[in-house]
């Protein structure tokens, strides 16, 4: 993977794709006006990281472009300041001032409406395993702008963390964070829109392991929370709860712990 900037060598776009390469332990490419195709030939690397003013997407020859936006995060987000009801918040009792741990963060789309509900108090840790999209998450949580200040507020406040989350729910003390989250990307997908898309290439479609649940309830307070199929066989093998939800394909498995006091 190497990273560049767009079309224009604004310096301050240069200097951001530095920092970003040096973070990030990747190959920064000064572009030079040359076309990423010309990039990705003469470095001999496919995966190109884009620094643009508004965030930062990924090209890939022959692909989609992958580009950093919230997606249905951002009107699920405008909602909750509207203080409407979202049902991942309502499965994971999640309140203001709560603290969670995103363990499949993607491109930030749930730990986005996390960070709004959380408000200031709370805090919200994005873990990504994939290196390209925790890159992409790094940068585009810090400088993309969706027009509403305190969204980009709650983007800016998410720590994004690079690891596998069974390695990093190992690491935690007990009863560390109020909800541990997880959002598998599903086997046989119910409907990839074109945001999602792109993504499979670079999330891990792997099952989640007994132990990442045995360690999720040993650091979670309050509960655990799995998204997945109506119909998934993952809840009862996992020992998840499932809290329905009409006309959706889509369900939450819940495991409630209800350890009150916070460390």
């Amino acid at each position: 993977m190497i990273i560049t900037t767009g079309d224009t060598n604004a310096k301050t776009l240069a200097e951001r794709a530095v920092r970003l390469a040096e973070v990030t332990h990747s190959s920064y490419v000064q572009r030079n006006k040359a076309s990423l195709a010309k990039l990705s030939e003469q470095y001999g690397d496919e995966d190109i990281i884009v620094v643009v003013t508004n965030g930062v997407r990924l090209i890939r020859p022959g692909e989609p472009v992958l580009e950093f936006h919230p997606s249905m995060g951002f009107v699920r987000a405008k909602r909750v300041l509207k203080g409407e009801s979202d049902p991942m918040l309502e499965a994971a009792k999640f309140q203001k001032g709560d603290s969670v741990l995103d363990c499949t963060a993607g491109l930030g789309t749930d730990s986005l409406v996390f960070a709004v509900a959380a408000g200031g108090e709370g805090h919200v840790t994005a873990c990504e395993s994939s290196h390209t999209l925790y890159t992409i998450l790094l940068e585009g949580m810090r400088y993309y702008r969706s027009g509403n200040g305190r969204v980009d507020e709650a983007l800016r406040s998410i720590q994004v963390k690079h690891s596998n989350h069974l390695e990093l729910l190992r690491s935690m003390s007990d009863n560390s964070v109020d909800v541990v989250y997880f959002d598998p990307m599903f086997r046989e997908p119910v409907m990839d829109s074109s945001a999602i898309r792109p993504l499979r290439r670079y999330a891990n479609s792997a099952p989640l392991a007994l132990e990442s649940i045995t360690e999720a309830k040993r650091v979670a307070r309050k509960t655990v929370v799995m998204k997945e199929k109506r119909d998934s066989g993952e809840f009862a093998r996992l020992g998840f709860s499932t809290v329905n939800r009409a006309h959706s394909k889509t369900v939450y498995g819940v495991i409630e712990l209800d350890r009150n006091s916070k460390a």
